[in-house]
């Protein structure tokens, strides 16, 4: 596709998915060898769990210029941990009030729990996170983005 002052290119979300290596990118795993098809606009930064994922990990995403970030572990009770999912629960309650302080509005964090066996439901949740973010436009707050 070429671009042109008259037909820019359509906007394509960057997505950064911070995920537990347990569950969540198995399922991601999943999804890929059963061939489900999900946009590729997502990255994943693989963790041991979400229990350790710090709430600077996020804010750096956006600085580093992506316009949504996902966070998704185990279902709560299954953590390999044992209760890391649920640390990360709790932090996630509390970051989303801090969001707006950053400049970041809510619709560009989601969270999710996702298990090993559940593929299909990775493939969906990034395609539903991808529209909302395309429907959000660019991270204008983002350094990245920024036009000298």
């Amino acid at each position: 596709m070429i671009e042109s002052a008259d037909n820019p290119a359509p906007f394509e979300p960057r997505i950064t998915a911070f995920v537990c290596t347990w569950c969540t990118y198995a399922g991601a795993d999943l999804a890929g060898t059963s061939r489900l098809a999900y946009p590729p606009n997502v990255r994943i930064v693989k963790l041991p769990c979400t229990g350790r994922i710090n709430p600077l990990f996020i804010l750096k995403a956006f600085e580093g210029g992506a316009d949504a970030v996902l966070v998704s572990g185990c279902h709560p009770g299954d953590c390999h941990y044992t209760s890391g999912n649920y640390h990360a629960r709790r932090r996630w309650a509390m970051f989303r009030k801090l969001m707006d302080l950053a400049g970041i509005g809510e619709d560009r964090l989601f969270f999710s729990w996702i298990s090993a066996a559940e593929g299909g439901k990775f493939a969906s949740l990034i395609g539903q996170v991808t529209e909302q973010a395309r429907s959000a436009g660019p991270f204008a707050a983002n350094p990245a983005r920024r036009q000298p």
